[in-house]
């Protein structure tokens, strides 16, 4: 089924998806991949559909309000955003701008999953090095010589690991 969407909120659309993520405020929710849909209901009433990066994310609700301000700020009455889980989010679904935004940023994008399904989970070494297979390279100086410091960073989605070249720490935002 092909939908499609009038100028109106395919204009509604953009300034949603210009909104910061309220943790990494160097992405837009649109680069993020998290805004789904704006669908317009009547003449000053929307619904916005977004995707949560994992269900119980806690920016969801800053996110929200967020997307209602700049919404209502158009001439929107009625500004209503609805949390949608399927199809899940994805770090696939960052775009190439929102990679690079992390990176010029300091954080390590996530690598891009080669197949659809679970994503699987490996607890194995905590270490790559140059010539492993899709290494994680380091922001700042593009060393794949890295290691895992901690599971867990500033975020739950996020891991911090270390530059075993320029001995620099960095968030990794991890693959889902």
């Amino acid at each position: 089924m092909v939908t499609t969407i009038t100028p109106l909120e395919a204009e509604l659309l953009e300034l949603a998806g210009s909104v910061p993520d309220p943790e990494l405020p160097v992405l837009t929710l649109e680069e993020l991949g998290v805004l789904r849909a704006v669908h317009v209901r009547g003449t000053d009433a929307v619904e916005v559909e977004l995707t949560p990066t994992y269900t119980g994310c806690p920016a969801v609700e800053a996110m929200s309000l967020d997307i209602e301000r700049v919404l209502r700020e158009h001439g929107m009455r009625e500004v209503t955003v609805r949390t949608v889980l399927t199809p899940a989010w994805s770090t696939d679904d960052i775009t190439d701008e929102g990679r690079r935004k992390l990176r010029e940023f300091g954080i390590a994008p996530p690598r891009t999953q080669r197949d659809s399904g679970p994503v699987p989970l490996a607890l194995g070494a905590t270490r790559t090095l140059t010539g492993a297979p899709d290494p994680v390279r380091c922001p700042h100086c593009g060393s794949a010589d890295t290691e895992m410091l901690s599971r867990f960073s500033s975020t739950a989605c996020k891991a911090l690991r270390r530059c075993l070249a320029c001995r620099e720490p960095f968030d990794h935002f991890k693959e889902l």
